[in-house]
């Protein structure tokens, strides 16, 4: 039988932390893995007390994801080399914004043969315009890449109530073992193709999102909320079938929990829908909604949308995209928030 595979998880934000509880729990009771997960924290004092210490002691993240036990075999590792360290398969939950870094830190001390699973919702900016996360990853760090989207609103997930989610691998071999890896009673995995699709998803979702926030908080209706949604998610496809160049987009992978399902609870969850409430009424900048609500965590709509908006217009496709680049100029441009209606009432959908 082969060796059994250890597992890391760089980072231990509120959603790398409900992860964790998944993966630990799995990790312990399947002989194809290893017992022990290293968990990658950045260091932080809370309360005085180092995060990593209260974490290996009272086994929770009292910081990012309180009153939800982790299981003991998490180990959390504040070192990001000694956590990395001999691992077979790397899981990335950190903010987008750090990726590179972080990659730069490992790529000489990782497995060669090790196989990365990215957890990230957000894009990055490339030569010729939009990045994926798990593109980044892979180039810095030379292993095959995988991800995982869903309707996925990580205390929910701590919680064990029952969802969905979508890995997104291209290598037969690797996917079944990562279903076994995160799949639970109450978390159910459905392994599909195009990552890059899945990906997409995860990242576009976000900027719709700031627009549901944006209805909720100027008072319009569920049903404005609904043709935002729609309108989004028609977005979302064109978007994907411009920007995704590995095959064929199929419309059936946004049927999957990465796409028409996470689109829904992000838009009626989710942080990024409530900044974006608390903007439309309060007239307070995003960032310091961000300082004010988020308990130090990051926004990924308003990035997404400021790097969507540049590769659109890099084709000149910025008008075919009403809804982006509406929350693009809102968020970024001083654009009024009460005219984002006008980008539904106006969009080519309806012409």
């Amino acid at each position: 039988m082969a060796a059994p595979k250890r597992v890391c998880l760089v980072g231990s934000g509120n959603w790398g932390s409900a992860i964790a509880k998944i993966i630990g729990a799995n990790a312990a009771k399947n002989p194809k893995f290893d017992n022990t997960v290293n968990m990658w924290v950045f260091e932080e004092l809370v309360n005085g007390r180092k995060l990593t210490e209260i974490i290996n002691t009272e086994h929770e993240n009292v910081k990012y994801l309180p009153g939800h036990k982790l299981p003991p075999n998490v180990v959390a590792v504040p070192d990001l080399l000694d956590a990395v360290k001999g691992a077979d398969i790397l899981v990335f939950v950190i903010p987008h914004q750090f990726v590179g870094k972080v990659c730069d830190t490992i790529k000489d001390t990782i497995k060669k043969d090790a196989v990365g699973m990215s957890l990230i919702k957000g894009v990055d900016e490339g030569p010729d315009g939009l990045k994926l996360i798990s593109d980044v990853i892979r180039e810095k760090l030379g292993i095959p890449m995988t991800v995982l989207m869903g309707a996925n609103l990580a205390n929910e997930v701590a919680e064990e109530k029952f969802c969905e989610t979508t890995i997104g691998c291209k290598y037969k071999e690797v996917g079944p073992l990562l279903k076994e890896l995160m799949q639970t009673t109450n978390f159910r995995v459905t392994v599909v193709e195009e990552s890059d699709v899945v990906e997409i998803c995860g990242a576009l979702k976000n900027i719709v999102a700031v627009g549901a926030g944006f209805c909720d908080g100027l008072g319009f209706g569920d049903n404005t909320k609904a043709a935002v949604i729609r309108l989004g998610l028609m977005e979302m496809i064109a978007f994907a079938r411009i920007f995704c160049t590995s095959g064929s987009v199929s419309p059936v992978t946004f049927l999957e929990s990465c796409g028409v399902a996470d689109l829904i609870t992000t838009c009626y969850g989710g942080r990024n829908r409530r900044i974006a409430e608390a903007f439309a009424r309060t007239g307070k900048s995003i960032e310091e909604l961000e300082k004010e609500m988020l308990n130090g965590q990051k926004l990924q709509g308003p990035a997404t949308a400021a790097e969507v908006n540049h590769i659109l217009k890099h084709k000149n496709l910025v008008e075919k995209f009403p809804l982006f680049n509406a929350v693009h100029q809102i968020c970024h441009q001083g654009h009024p928030v009460k005219e984002f209606i006008t980008c539904l009432q106006n969009h080519p959908e309806h012409m």
